[in-house]
């Protein structure tokens, strides 16, 4: 049995009528006929009254057309089932930090993407300790995250300095001072020694804010400063600086096309800090795809 009888049968049922139920299948309606007659001779059982107008069922033929339905229903839902196994054997699994999705994550994986060729890319994001939490967990293949050893004290980043896990650096970012610009071009909030600084700052307890108070705060020398607002994405912390809110220290990356547009302008810092962007993997494998995603990775960043 063809399922395409299946299919032919149905819309007979619905259509009423040889000639309509064979447009709707786009075959001619001596073809449609015969599809009808080999059902019936595969069943064994006539299912259409044909010396009857308008065309009615037979009883048999009644009772096959509701398992006529379900059939098809069970034929699709497997095939269904199959492929969506296939595609989850084929998908890559990445949890980044939330800028990173923003900043790095496109343009990285679409060089990537002629190796990966058609793969599932599913990206989730969490915040440093819930990223990590997630990746540790079993439920992403791949992390994504910033890194930067003078912090990694603070945020026991040592966790992933573990024999299980394999680290690569694919990246590189660095933190930056920016404040909003007035009429002129000129900074709404700048250095000076007579005026405390408003500052949009990361919490302290975040990967980002944790690097700010330990590296960023002290390079503001004698510069006196105070906190206005804190928030944990950093689009949010951009957003108020455009809006001349306070200066804030972000990824570099984050405000690229602020910063050539003007809208946004650095501020000096009497050190800045690097940080690398760092891909984690924990081997076996759940398929194929995630151990050649991976060599190809550690190929290109050789």
């Amino acid at each position: 049995m063809e399922s395409k009888w299946l299919h032919d049968f149905v819309a007979l049922a619905e259509q009423g009528n040889f000639s309509k139920a064979a447009d709707t299948r786009f075959v001619t309606q001596p073809a449609f006929s015969r599809r009808i007659r080999s059902l019936e001779n595969w069943l064994g059982v006539p299912l259409v009254c044909r010396d009857r107008y308008p065309m009615v069922l037979t009883d048999a033929g009644e009772s096959f057309l509701e398992q006529a339905r379900l059939l098809l229903s069970q034929i699709y839902g497997i095939r269904g089932q199959l492929r969506q196994s296939l595609h989850e054997h084929c998908s890559l699994n990445f949890v980044t930090q939330p800028s990173l999705a923003v900043t790095f994550f496109p343009r990285w994986i679409h060089t990537l993407r002629p190796q990966l060729e058609d793969s599932l890319i599913r990206l989730n994001t969490g915040h440093y300790h819930d990223a990590i939490e997630q990746f540790m967990s079993g439920s992403a293949d791949f992390l994504l995250c910033f890194s930067c050893d003078d912090v990694s004290p603070v945020l026991n980043q040592p966790v992933l300095n573990r024999p299980d896990v394999e680290r690569i650096v694919v990246g590189q970012d660095r933190l930056v001072l920016v404040s909003a610009v007035d009429a002129t071009g000129h900074p709404l909030h700048f250095l000076s020694a007579d005026v405390a600084l408003r500052l949009l700052l990361y919490p302290p307890t975040s990967f980002l804010g944790a690097l700010i108070q330990r590296k960023c705060l002290p390079a503001l020398s004698e510069q006196s400063y105070f906190p206005v607002c804190e928030n944990a994405l950093g689009e949010g912390l951009k957003a108020l600086a455009l809006q001349g809110e306070g200066a804030s220290i972000l990824p570099a990356s984050l405000v690229r096309e602020e910063l050539a547009q003007g809208t946004l302008v650095e501020l000096p810092l009497s050190a800045w800090v690097r940080l690398d962007i760092e891909l984690c993997c924990r081997p076996p494998f759940r398929s194929e795809q995630v151990a050649l995603c991976w060599q190809l990775i550690r190929q290109l960043a050789t």
